[in-house]
């Protein structure tokens, strides 16, 4: 049975992200993104929630084109665009790059999902995560930590009470830290 994993950076204070969508104290160096190349290359899917989906949507499909972009960069756009990706959302139209779109979280049909077979699948974004949570459909959570404190933002594990047993840890040489549970 595929899992689904939650792959998520977060600051040490714990937020996702800070006000207004900001994502810029993010520490993703060549390393990192090599990193999470390796590691999002041998998913099956992605599942993000329509913020998420619209930020990857603006930058990935052609960052490969981009002279500015780094070979980690180059490799992910193509990594991004080749996969099958389903948003959840409840307002998008349409959605290009291989995307489907779900209305609604439907817990029988992700187990559906899971049970195929294929590679894990990698879930993004905030409430789309919590949503995932509150059904108990999230098998690992793959935590990134940044040591960076960021004051405000959007926080992570919002109303729920998790007893998880660690799998691994990974230091990067930027200070990031893996934290890898089930």
């Amino acid at each position: 049975m595929r899992k689904i994993i939650l792959m998520m950076s977060i600051s040490l204070d714990g937020f996702f992200e800070g006000p207004d969508h900001d994502l810029s104290w993010h520490l993703v160096d060549e390393e990192l993104h090599t990193h999470f190349n390796e590691r999002l290359a041998a998913m099956g899917a992605f599942f993000d929630g329509r913020v998420t989906y619209e930020g990857m949507a603006e930058f990935w499909p052609t960052a490969d084109a981009d002279p500015e972009s780094s070979p980690a960069m180059v490799e992910f756009a193509r990594i991004w665009r080749d996969m099958p990706k389903v948003v959840f959302s409840r307002t998008l139209d349409t959605a290009d790059w291989g995307t489907t779109i779900a209305r609604e979280v439907d817990v029988e049909e992700i187990q559906r999902l899971k049970a195929q077979p294929g590679g894990d699948i990698a879930i993004g974004g905030a409430d789309l995560a919590t949503t995932f949570i509150r059904h108990g459909l999230i098998d690992e959570f793959w935590l990134y930590v940044h040591p960076v404190a960021i004051g405000q933002g959007t926080p992570w594990f919002q109303d729920r009470h998790l007893d998880l047993r660690l799998l691994e840890t990974r230091a990067f040489g930027n200070g990031v830290v893996l934290l890898r549970y089930a």
